[in-house]
């Protein structure tokens, strides 16, 4: 008989996935779990396990395509009837349409079911085979939501103000007037969206629902704040505004004498552009500099490397200051915070989850060693190590970027002295390491070279005071500049 195989959710919530590469072909023998495709969502490259045994009937996608979570992707011929008869594929209704904000979701290996939360009409889609790596955990199995979920009237009490909507739209102009009159029908969405939308600081009544039964989805919000954005703050109040049209180009490409060309946003560079306007406009920032004589931590390197017995783990300045941050974590618990605005708390974390920022052609991903306060300095090398290589091979699965806690980033490995980076979403503070350079330098009362870093803290001012995180910084760069001083923290 034909199975078809529905494209599932593959991390809670997330509503499309673009296919990078079919690895099977019509005609082919698989086996069950057998990887037959990679897919490429908004937080990684995952690959599809196949759900059936038998042979490759129809595949329903090119490569490139983008496609929504519950259409059918491949069909197969088992060759056998079923137990219970054909199963009818879920439709994209009954598929949840949405991402969830990446701190409050985990990824298990799971059955694929289908309703959404919002339906109610009692319908479920047959659910698939227990699939290798991937899939939405049942509902019995998500670790607590840490957020309170109570219902909203009305329209987001976050909603854009009126003079900047009416001056984002100067041709079609909203009436608030008009807006008040309506009844206030709550817009349908899932709270995931509802809560990314209050962050934005949209109005979930001035979004145009796309997903199915007019939901609105993360994808609407994302795109109407773009847009309302771009217009509030590019255009003047007199200034007509040109709608252009997308150029029908293959992606990142441009015709003959343009001067310019197109790549559509999708996959982790959407994902991460979201996530960084949603800290910057969220957390306030503040960023404070140090620069630190770090010859002690370069020659303990050195030594380490000539190692033998260590030699493999390939210790470098990341590591140290890997350990160097969890060490400073423990005694300043501001920096290892989240804000729960939905709660009214501030979450203190008795664990350190250290992300890791690291930079993919597909754009910036921040997977977290889990209990890296935990670990030795060898350990840590080889967890940053291996972070590192996953990324850059595009296979960090989506839980692995869940549940941060603080984290770090090596702008030093691009020539680069500083920066002002932006805090990972639901965490208090990150460090940035610039390069090492050697350079004079006062040592012991007279002018020495010197390897010399720059490290730049940014922190949300709502968790933490500028005392704290100067005394946080200046812990850290401790450690750099003195190694031995570990020895005295707990």
């Amino acid at each position: 008989m034909i199975e078809d195989f529905l494209l599932p959710d593959l991390g809670e919530g997330l509503p499309e996935a673009e296919l990078v590469q079919w690895l099977v072909a019509e005609g082919d023998t698989v086996a069950l779990n057998q990887t037959i495709a990679e897919v490429e969502t908004a937080k990684a490259v995952v690959e599809l396990p196949s759900p059936h045994a038998g042979a490759v009937k129809t595949l329903h996608a090119a490569v490139g395509d983008v496609i929504a979570v519950g259409s059918v992707l491949i069909s197969f011929d088992t060759g056998g009837a079923a137990d219970a008869g054909p199963a009818a594929p879920a439709t994209s209704g009954q598929v949840a349409a949405v991402v969830a904000p990446a701190v409050e979701t985990s990824v298990h290996d799971t059955t694929v079911a289908g309703a959404t939360a919002d339906e109610t009409s009692g319908q479920s889609a047959k659910a698939e085979p227990n699939l290798v790596g991937y899939g939405a955990a049942p509902r019995g199995e998500q670790r607590p939501q840490r957020r309170a979920r109570g219902g909203r009237k009305g329209a987001s009490t976050a909603a854009l103000s009126e003079a900047a909507v009416l001056e984002a739209a100067p041709h079609d102009a909203i009436q608030f007037g008009e807006i008040a009159e309506q009844p206030l029908e709550r817009p349908r969405s899932t709270p995931p969206v509802r809560r990314f939308a209050k962050q934005l600081g949209v109005d979930l009544a001035l979004v145009e629902a796309t997903g199915a039964s007019g939901l609105i989805t993360r994808t609407d919000v994302e795109e109407y704040a773009a847009r309302v954005g771009a217009r509030a703050t590019t255009l003047a109040p007199s200034e007509p505004y040109e709608e252009v049209a997308p150029a029908s180009l293959p992606l990142g490409s441009a015709a003959p004498g343009e001067r310019i060309t197109r790549t559509p946003i999708r996959g982790v560079r959407r994902a991460t552009a979201a996530a960084m306007v949603r800290s910057a406009f969220t957390a306030p920032h503040v960023t404070t500099f140090l620069t630190a004589d770090v010859t002690a931590t370069s020659e303990l390197i050195a030594s380490l490397k000539a190692d033998r017995a260590l030699q493999e783990h390939r210790i470098g300045v990341m590591a140290v200051a890997a350990k160097a941050v969890c060490l400073a974590l423990g005694r300043h618990p501001g920096l290892n915070s989240r804000w729960d605005d939905d709660a009214g708390e501030i979450v203190e974390h008795h664990y350190v989850n250290l992300g890791i920022a690291a930079a993919t052609g597909r754009g910036l991903v921040v997977p977290n060693i889990r209990d890296a306060q935990e670990l030795t300095l060898a350990e840590l090398a080889d967890a940053i190590r291996g972070l590192a290589e996953t990324a850059r091979a595009g296979k960090t699965a989506p839980a692995d970027m869940m549940g941060g806690t603080f984290s770090i980033t090596n702008v030093g490995v691009f020539g680069v002295d500083a920066g002002t980076p932006i805090i990972n979403p639901g965490e208090a503070g990150i460090l940035a390491l610039g390069a090492v350079r050697r350079q004079p330098w006062e040592h012991r009362g007279e002018i020495a070279l010197r390897d010399v870093m720059t490290l730049a803290l940014s922190f949300d001012h709502r968790l933490v005071d500028g005392e704290q995180g100067s005394r946080f910084l200046v812990e850290v760069a401790e450690v750099l500049r003195e190694p031995g001083r570990a020895m005295l923290l707990r």
